[in-house]
C-alpha cells in the first residue's frame, strides 16, 4: 500500500462531479477511477428520472463495469457523487456496498443543485469520513468558490 498516494472514485452523470475529480488531479497527483454502470443511463434527464426514481427508494443496487484498479493499494480515497432523489447516485452506493474501505481515510465530494438532501449521511453508512465539501452548482455552472474547494483539496 502506497500511504501517500491518493485515489479518487467518483461517478458523474451530466459532468458536474467530473469537473470537480478534474480541479482534485491538477492540484494532487493522484490516481482517478471513473465508476460507470454495465447498462448505461439514459441520456434523456427525463425519462432517467421517471425510471430510477422508484429503485432509489428501495435503494436497489446497479451492476458496475468492470475496472482494474486495486482499491487495497491506496490508504487515502476521496469519494465523488452527485446527489439523485436527496442521496448518493446508485451507482457510488453499488461501489460502497460491495467495497471495503475499512482502515482508509476516506474524504468524499458530494455535488448537487443546491440541496444535500440525506447523501452525507448515506456515505456515512458505509464508512467513516475524514472530511467531506458540498459542493452546489446551477445547472453547469459551480456556484461553490472554487477557492473554497481548492483550500480543501489542499487538505486532502
Amino acid at each position: 500500500m502506497n500511504p501517500d498516494k491518493l485515489l479518487v472514485v467518483y461517478y458523474s452523470y451530466g459532468g458536474n462531479t467530473e469537473q470537480i475529480v478534474n480541479m482534485i488531479q491538477k492540484q494532487k497527483d493522484c490516481d482517478v477511477l471513473k465508476l460507470e454502470s454495465l447498462v448505461p443511463y439514459t441520456n434523456d434527464y427525463q425519462a432517467l428520472v421517471d425510471e430510477e426514481e422508484s429503485k432509489m427508494e428501495q435503494e436497489e443496487m446497479v451492476e458496475l463495469k468492470p475496472y482494474d484498479i486495486d482499491i487495497s493499494k491506496y490508504s487515502k480515497i476521496v469519494l465523488g457523487t452527485p446527489v439523485w432523489w436527496y442521496t448518493m447516485s446508485p451507482v457510488m452506493r453499488s461501489f460502497l456496498k460491495q467495497t471495503d474501505l475499512i482502515g482508509k481515510e476516506v474524504s468524499a465530494i458530494i455535488t448537487n443543485g443546491g440541496f444535500l438532501g440525506h447523501a452525507l449521511e448515506e456515505i456515512k453508512k458505509y464508512t467513516p469520513l475524514k472530511s467531506s465539501m458540498n459542493i452546489v452548482f446551477q445547472g453547469h455552472d459551480l456556484d461553490t468558490k472554487q477557492e473554497l474547494i481548492a483550500d480543501w483539496i489542499s487538505k486532502l
